[in-house]
């Protein structure tokens, strides 16, 4: 199939859960010999590296600039357009708009849109546009509003409530102009699903199961891994709370354990808040899988977000024990006390890191039941399958065009 990816962002460095996505996902359908277009508009330049990662699976490779988040026609949509804020950031932008056009007129089996947030652009002509189009939406940004606005004074109340209302009307306008809607969960989906009449599929996060049957995790290191891009609000959550509440409560009985903290983005200041020694600021990490077989444990207590955590997968597919709340496992058929152990306050977590670490048998026996559970059921050949088939399913019913 000849196919328009249209990403607001470089799938290059992998150094998110979503970038993640995108290059595997384009990795696997290009080495089916599908033909890949892929426009991104991107906050970074197209440099070397990503170029060498990018431009040999990819028939052709378009990266137009985004202004900055200071700009004033940003500012100005921010306050007073009909969007929400991250289709402020992402939207208005005549460049693309035209870019895009253009392509059009050439024949594609598919055109995929990623992200509610980044079709503002898009949407004129694609209203015209026979064919329809795909849109993948990671998270209902609507939903995410706790860790998204945590940040913000007390005083902007009124702006946080505009902007949220905003997102709940586009998110129901793109997903009914949209050919197909693709969820990332089994929850996701049912969540859309009261949104619009489109039909909502799913097409789950991955893993290379193959690369992380490799890992072998130390379990007796007393080493607790996370890691995250911190430019996503609840990871930044995910970490305050661990190291304010959990940490500290483990440490009273196992004063020698260490905790981990890799990813990109990472705020500087972290460090001279946080000084107990026996935090490891990382930062991103080229190569996880070192960081991985140097680790016990994988402690994901995320309060916010949604649709499922390739740091999870990942951390399961490499064997680490897991122990959750119920939103860091989101998406995963995971039973507590079988492929992880999952808690929802910091007493319970901090309760599960102290059964595991007393126990490196039973540690041992849960990362392999979760490797298992990752490699059967989210390789990323899996959810490859899973949107060749929405694909084939619009180029056999073009009447529902």
């Amino acid at each position: 199939m000849r196919i328009l990816w249209i990403l607001p962002y470089l799938p290059w460095p992998t150094a998110s859960g979503g970038k993640t996505r995108q290059y595997h996902l384009l990795r696997t359908l290009a080495a089916r010999g599908h033909r890949i277009t892929l426009l991104v508009q991107s906050k970074t330049e197209l440099d070397a590296a990503a170029r060498q990662a990018l431009e040999p699976m990819l028939e052709r490779l378009i990266v137009l600039p985004r202004r900055s988040l200071r700009h004033p026609l940003t500012l100005a949509c921010a306050l007073f357009g009909p969007w929400p804020l991250l289709t402020c950031i992402n939207g208005l932008n005549k460049r693309l708009s035209d870019t895009f056009k253009q392509l059009l007129n050439e024949h594609w089996d598919v055109v995929q849109v990623e992200h509610s947030y980044s079709f503002q652009p898009y949407a004129r002509s694609l209203s015209n546009y026979p064919r329809g189009f795909v849109l993948t939406e990671h998270n209902l940004e609507s939903s995410l509003g706790g860790a998204t606005y945590s940040r913000f004074p007390r005083w902007a109340a009124p702006f946080v409530w505009f902007d949220q209302w905003r997102a709940r009307r586009w998110e129901r306008q793109v997903f009914d102009a949209a050919r197909q809607v693709v969820a990332v969960t089994e929850a996701d989906a049912q969540a859309m699903i009261q949104l619009t009449q489109t039909p909502v599929s799913v097409v789950v996060n991955g893993v290379d199961t193959r690369a992380a049957a490799q890992v072998k995790p130390d379990i007796e290191a007393q080493r607790i891994l996370f890691v995250g891009n911190y430019e996503y609000p609840p990871n930044v959550d995910a970490v305050t709370w661990a190291l304010d509440e959990i940490l500290p409560r483990l440490w009273l009985h196992y004063p020698q354990a260490r905790f981990a903290v890799a990813g990109y983005a990472m705020p500087q200041e972290w460090a001279q808040r946080w000084t107990d020694p026996r935090i490891e600021w990382h930062g991103f990490v080229d190569n996880l899988a070192t960081l991985q077989q140097e680790s016990s444990l994988f402690l994901a207590p995320l309060r916010h977000g949604g649709g499922s955590k390739l740091k999870v997968l990942e951390a399961l597919a490499a064997g680490l024990p897991l122990v959750s709340t119920a939103q860091g496992a989101s998406g995963l058929a995971l039973e507590n006390g079988v492929q992880a152990r999952l808690g929802e306050t910091s007493e319970v977590l901090c309760q599960a890191l102290s059964e595991l670490l007393n126990n490196p048998g039973q540690a041992r026996e849960i990362g392999e039941r979760g490797r298992q559970y990752v490699q059967s059921t989210h390789d990323w050949s899996a959810a490859a399958n899973q949107l060749e088939a929405v694909y084939q399913q619009i180029l056999e019913n073009p009447e529902c065009a």
